[in-house]
């Protein structure tokens, strides 16, 4: 099984390169599922109907989400009847939505979860918890187990990925914008990398105009951060599992911005 996974999606400017790149990445890595983390789609916070569906028709079948999930009170009158938009499994039980969903690749099921770390973000319920269950009930029916955990702490991820190894196809980190260079099959099979990185703009600061930010950070005064302008990337990692046993056989980082040649 093939899989491409695209990192955080933010505003405009990430779903215009999405459009753009996307078909391409899909004609030259050939995925048979591709997933795309869109919870800063919608104006760098959140997500909306129309976006959660103009992002499946750029060609992605799962839009996972974050610790942006609730930004937009959109979300709550779509949510639950959307059964490819996931979000945190382990917010705590009566939240809307879901935390993962199944796909039928070709006769196989695949198993596509997306669950948040606790490490300076919301204090939700465990996830290694929660994934501990899920991954385990999945493993019941398939081999084939995708986890996004999204985290702000790289030793929260590195943790999850060592927990699941030998259990997931792969542990992919989202949240923190900045592509990590760990990518790797871990011993018991599960391809692990500590942050796929951001869609969006490549000239600001994690997808945010950097004169704002640093404004921020040299006045500690309040601002109201904006979408970067002028350049964008696309940052994804693509992988193939086994076709029977769904441990990982390669992992291969993602970079196009204008220092990283785009895809033609």
């Amino acid at each position: 099984m093939r899989l491409l996974f695209v990192g955080d999606v933010v505003g405009r400017p990430g779903r215009n390169i999405l459009e753009d790149q996307l078909p391409k990445l899909k004609q030259k890595y050939r995925p048979q599922v591709t997933i795309v983390n869109g919870e800063n789609a919608a104006s760098g916070k959140g997500i909306t109907e129309k976006i959660y569906k103009n992002i499946l028709g750029f060609g992605a079948q799962v839009v996972t989400l974050g610790n942006h999930t609730w930004a937009k009170n959109e979300i709550f009158s779509f949510i639950n009847e959307e059964t490819n938009l996931i979000r945190p499994l382990n917010y705590p039980p009566g939240a809307p939505g879901r935390g993962q969903t199944s796909l039928n690749v070709n006769g196989v099921e695949l198993v596509v979860i997306n669950a948040m770390g606790r490490t300076f973000l919301e204090a939700i319920d465990c996830p290694f918890q929660a994934l501990d269950k899920a991954v385990d009930d999945a493993k019941k029916r398939t081999p084939f187990v995708f986890v996004d955990f999204h985290g702000e702490a790289t030793s929260e991820k590195q943790a999850m990925g060592w927990f699941l190894d030998g259990r997931a196809s792969a542990v992919i980190g989202t949240h923190t914008h900045v592509q990590t260079a760990d990518e790797r099959v871990l011993p018991g099979g599960t391809a692990y990398l500590t942050d796929v990185g951001m869609t969006g703009p490549y000239d600001g600061i994690l997808g945010v105009d950097k004169d704002v930010v640093l404004k921020k950070f040299q006045t500690s005064l309040p601002a109201k951060f904006e979408i970067a302008k002028g350049r964008s990337q696309l940052n994804a990692v693509f992988m193939e599992f086994d076709d029977k046993t769904g441990k990982a056989r390669k992992i291969e980082r993602l970079l196009i911005n204008d220092d990283h040649p785009i895809v033609e």
